[in-house]
């Protein structure tokens, strides 16, 4: 049975210690990071299935981090937090959090909570990393939506990462802007077709000494290619 990676963090070094108490008693591996900037440091290291987070935190408080998770990674996240007005429930969802649990919380729906939202996100998967997809040196992780190319980790937007991963499960197959746009954008998408070379742009710029991988093909469109 897979042991899923819970990331949990918040400022207060007893409730991190308490939280991990339950969990590792049901099985999970836990990771911790006293605020924001610690749990997105800690989420370069460590392949993360699940984030249980406080919201009141110093430098990066959990709404930030969020908000910056998001960005790049569709990664199940709960809040549980002692704010626990309707106000600061209905951001913290709008934002884009699965669950909000308030403090002092109860450890057995703690945990129920998470079996539910794994479950609803991964499905019944046993193995220790069932959704790494790899090209060449490039990673693909399917739950966190998140990139590494060898020891580069790129923060990637999510049709950065959509628009990387179809090229690369297409590899040395030449799409036009258009197959594109109709393949990550949607056949509704109304905007240009200048929008694919936007984002072909930037991916480069991320992917560093590995922007070879995605190449132009002049007078047709643009492949993903490992030995380019």
């Amino acid at each position: 049975m897979k042991k899923w990676n819970v990331l949990i963090v918040d400022d207060e070094p007893d409730m991190r210690q308490l939280i991990k108490l339950y969990l590792n008693n049901e099985q999970y591996f836990c990771i911790d990071a006293e605020n924001g900037l610690d749990a997105l440091d800690q989420m370069k290291k460590t392949q993360v299935d699940i984030m249980v987070v406080d919201i009141m935190m110093p430098f990066m408080d959990g709404y930030q981090l969020l908000k910056e998770v998001r960005e790049r990674s569709q990664v199940p996240f709960i809040f549980l937090s002692a704010k626990g007005d309707d106000l600061d429930k209905v951001k913290g969802l709008k934002l884009g959090s699965d669950d909000y649990m308030v403090k002092p919380f109860n450890a057995e729906e703690l945990v129920a909570r998470i079996e539910t939202i794994l479950r609803r996100s991964y499905g019944n998967q046993t193995s220790h990393h069932p959704m790494i997809e790899r090209y060449g040196p490039v990673s693909f992780n399917l739950a966190s939506r998140t990139v590494s190319v060898d020891d580069l980790s790129p923060r990637l937007t999510l049709k950065e990462y959509e628009l990387f991963l179809f090229l690369a499960r297409n590899h040395g197959r030449v799409y036009t802007r258009e197959q594109l746009l109709d393949q990550v954008w949607g056949r509704d998408y109304e905007g240009s077709d200048r929008t694919v070379d936007t984002h072909i742009k930037t991916l480069r710029l991320k992917l560093k000494n590995f922007g070879h991988l995605i190449v132009t093909v002049w007078g047709l469109g643009y492949k993903f290619e490992e030995s380019s």
